[in-house]
């Protein structure tokens, strides 16, 4: 029987592939690639303040990042999708990405909105928007779709201002979600440590140039245009030093834990091929724990099991913590040195659907995830058990 696998899984497989045994690489340490996407550009001026533009402001900021990163981390290449003022379609940006195998795309704008009492900045990853201020967000920075031609052909008729078409990203947020999260969450800690900026959180919502991105991926809004103080903060050299310094030390960090998970020693060489496949299957293995075991539902040792995660957090929290709003039944697993919590056990999508709607209002950004047995995999890969 053959199996189809889908196209944004081809990425995963070329990088292991550099892993077997006979790879020319195998004695050398992979060079990182970093992609920065300085948002807008050309004929798309994005949010216009005062006397700035976003596209002018992205761009400074990106050269600005990728300068400390190639003066500091010599092991990074750093890819630009843009180095000047030139118009580039969403579509081709996550293309570049995916040519050079990114193991990273950072993607930076600024954020704007009617009233000019918004502020703050925000780290986005990909995601169905849970409020309807993600929707708009998004909806603003896929707008630029719509200065190319034949855009509904080319987005195999996606349509921006189209609530309904954001409904795929349901299915498409958990490929790299956990990695893009910890990345945004240290982003906004940088942010809020670093260049004193209000903090208004990680996000997600469905922007484009996520979606199409084969690796772990973040959009940046760095503040508002909209908002003289802050445009002002953006605009100036000093601002955008700061904004850039936070960006690279999140990355620095990401960058340090993904190769201590990788096992790099200090001579930049790759442990054998065997330990890194061992290494990586105890990694996939999840422990999971229940402080009161789910019997909603009669579980078939290999049928799916629908859940829906509504924390993350590096220490683990007691049953009753204030975190779960009132919630009975929590449980949880550890995946990547954190603790994931999760409501409700479903093998029915609908039905785990329903419960997520039902506590939306306490946890509006969580998300389902599946299990086969003691294994996680993602939602489209559960759905097809069903068919």
């Amino acid at each position: 029987m053959k199996c189809k696998i889908p196209t944004k899984y081809f990425f995963l497989f070329f990088c292991f592939a550099f892993l077997l045994p006979n790879s020319s690489l195998q004695s050398q340490k992979k060079e990182f690639v970093l992609v920065l996407d300085a948002g807008h550009g050309g004929r798309d001026p994005g949010a216009v303040g005062k006397f700035s533009r976003e596209k002018d402001i992205t761009l400074s900021v990106v050269r600005l990042v990728g300068d400390l990163v190639e003066k500091r981390l010599p092991d990074v290449k750093v890819v630009y999708t843009r180095k000047t003022d030139v118009f580039i379609p969403l579509e081709e940006r996550a293309s570049i990405a995916n040519n050079h195998h990114a193991d990273m795309f950072i993607s930076i704008h600024v954020n704007a909105a009617k009233s000019s009492a918004a502020y703050g900045a925000e780290t986005y990853t990909l995601g169905l928007a849970k409020t309807q201020s993600n929707l708009d967000v998004a909806m603003a920075e896929n707008s630029v779709m719509l200065l190319e031609d034949d855009y509904k052909t080319k987005y195999r008729g996606f349509d921006p201002s189209s609530v309904d078409s954001y409904i795929m990203f349901e299915f498409m947020m958990d490929t790299y979600l956990d990695n893009s999260i910890n990345f945004a969450t240290d982003i906004q800690k940088q942010f809020t440590l670093g260049a004193k900026r209000f903090d208004r959180g990680v996000r997600q919502a469905g922007f484009w140039v996520l979606h199409r991105s084969a690796c772990p991926s973040v959009l940046i809004e760095l503040g508002f245009i909209s908002n003289y103080a802050e445009e002002m903060f953006l605009a100036s050299n000093s601002g955008q030093n700061e904004m850039a310094e936070s960006i690279y030390k999140a990355f620095a960090k990401y960058k340090k834990n993904h190769d201590k998970k990788l096992n790099y020693t200090s001579d930049d060489t790759l442990p054998p091929a065997q330990e890194i496949r061992q290494e990586t299957k105890q990694e996939d293995t999840i422990e999971r724990k229940s402080d009161s075991p789910v019997t909603s539902v009669n579980i078939k040792a290999d049928a799916p099991v629908y859940k829906i995660q509504i924390k993350a957090s590096p220490v683990q929290l007691k049953k009753n913590h204030a975190e779960f709003k009132g919630l009975k039944d929590v449980e949880y697993f550890k995946e990547g040195g954190m603790y994931k919590y999760t409501y409700g056990a479903e093998t029915e999508y609908q039905k785990i659907t329903k419960i997520k709607k039902e506590i939306s209002t306490k946890f509006p950004d969580a998300f389902i995830i599946a299990f086969v047995g003691e294994k996680k995999i993602t939602v489209a890969e559960a759905l097809k058990y069903n068919k």
